[in-house]
């Protein structure tokens, strides 16, 4: 299966995911895939099933996609579908950006939203959602994750995203979350023909 994706910490979280089931994930940055598909759709569901699709066709393979992002309750659930590229500056300035943003604001409610679509070459896809729930710390904290984890809070463990030990995060992100739906669909995804 083609993981389409070069985010390097994407994949691993992928790979970690799947790593007691018997698939292979073959991802863009293995095959030196360089081909960038424009993810323009108005959800997180368009622009992974986009993704997912023009790999699957091109490859002639199943595909995996995952868009995710951020939604902050106080933003009007920015930076949302914008996530990766809020600030335009990568992910520090996308964390500055959003701090900056909730200097005194008292609602930090926030969550995490991943869709997953995995792709066939026929046309056929299947969708998982996954969704991780948090508050926007006041810091930068934690060295583990990428892209909002060192400032997304949760409160049950009074630690960032980036804090925990990934092995936590890969079972209760919401990349997980939608890859455990995904999981139990496995035979199913495996054998469609």
């Amino acid at each position: 299966m083609i993981i389409a994706s070069q985010n390097a910490h994407k994949i691993r979280e992928l790979r970690a995911l799947f790593s007691h089931k018997d698939v292979q994930l073959i991802s863009l940055k293995d095959l030196n895939d360089q081909d960038d598909v424009v993810e323009d759709g108005a959800s997180y569901f368009e622009n992974a099933y986009k993704k997912a699709m023009y790999f699957a066709k091109k490859y002639q393979l199943p595909a995996l996609s995952d868009d995710s992002g951020l939604n902050v309750y106080a933003l009007d659930l920015r930076p949302g579908i914008y996530s990766a590229r809020y600030s335009g500056k990568g992910d520090h300035q996308n964390n500055l950006k959003v701090l900056k943003e909730m200097e005194g604001v008292e609602d930090r409610r926030a969550y995490f939203i991943s869709s997953i679509v995995i792709a066939y070459p026929n046309g056929d896809f299947k969708a998982y959602e996954g969704k991780f729930d948090g508050f926007i710390g006041q810091e930068i904290k934690g060295q583990h994750g990428f892209g909002y984890d060192a400032i997304f809070y949760l409160p049950e463990y009074q630690m960032t995203s980036a804090e925990i030990e990934p092995e936590l995060k890969n079972r209760i992100s919401h990349r997980a979350q939608a890859m455990n739906l995904l999981v139990e669909d496995l035979d199913d995804i495996l054998n469609h023909e």
